[in-house]
């Protein structure tokens, strides 16, 4: 009797073992698009209603069609954060999703750390032959109806070379001002005086993997601070290992609102 109840525990324990990992593995491989209103202090009125995709930590990921279309004539310009790739990852799958995007509106990209772990030359040669806008420390101007979006982008800031003061240089002095970071610790070097009203980012995978209510990294969301508001992505993949627990993929469908001071997102 007591060697068939062990052998019951040793089975609902091997199936609570694999519920789990099944469960971690779909939060891992999920598609989802969130959409968040974001209102912004400021925002000049022809630009109100902006509204972008921001895709971040693509790793090993190929960017499923059900992405693709949520999307499809949806956002006036794509944001990739960074780590678009890895170590390990073949080219020709960093085209594919590239290709996917591009197709979909005109594509801005920063540098993330595991960028710099393929041959980065390579990469920044496939992605300017996709027409695709980097952003090395330097800005993007997009204008509506006269009114100004600046793009300022930082490499990545980890590896340290981003350059915040060289991407401010860049950018027009009149136009409202969108920073884009893969990792959110260029917070710490946002001044007051730069006209920075929003940032994005990802890197931190949310944690990843959050055990209550605690990861190894910083949690995703959208985060509010004095002056600016800061997106910091979970991201659309992983990274060590293919999983994920409390901490889910996600991709943004961002609409850029005026004349509020609260973000309001809906699933």
């Amino acid at each position: 009797m007591q060697m068939v109840f062990g052998l019951v525990i040793g089975i609902a324990a091997i199936a609570f073992v694999i519920i789990w990992v099944v469960r971690m593995w779909m939060e891992a491989h999920r598609d989802v698009v969130l959409h968040h209103d974001v209102h912004l202090d400021n925002l000049p009125e022809a630009l109100d209603g902006t509204t972008f995709f921001f895709i971040s930590d693509v790793h090993r990921r190929v960017i499923a069609e059900e992405i693709i279309t949520a999307v499809d004539g949806r956002a006036s310009f794509i944001v990739i954060g960074g780590d678009l790739t890895e170590k390990g990852v073949p080219f020709d799958r960093v085209e594919t999703n590239v290709r996917r995007l591009r197709d979909l509106a005109p594509v801005y990209f920063v540098w993330g750390n595991n960028d710099y772990e393929v041959d980065a030359r390579k990469l920044e040669t496939l992605l300017h032959a996709c027409g695709v806008h980097i952003l090395d420390n330097s800005a993007a101007l997009l204008e509506n109806e006269g009114a100004r979006l600046v793009l300022v982008g930082v490499d990545d800031y980890g590896t340290e070379r981003d350059r915040l003061d060289l991407a401010m240089d860049d950018a027009p002095k009149d136009g409202f001002r969108l920073l884009i970071s893969h990792n959110p610790d260029i917070r710490e070097k946002v001044e007051s005086n730069m006209g920075i009203s929003f940032i994005l980012s990802g890197h931190t995978h949310g944690g990843q993997i959050r055990l209550f209510g605690w990861g190894p990294r910083e949690k995703g969301g959208m985060k509010q601070y004095p002056g600016y508001t800061l997106l910091i992505s979970n991201g659309y993949g992983t990274t060590t290992i293919p999983l994920r627990f409390n901490a889910p993929a996600e991709t943004h469908l961002i609409s850029l609102k005026r004349n509020e001071n609260a973000c309001l997102d809906r699933a």
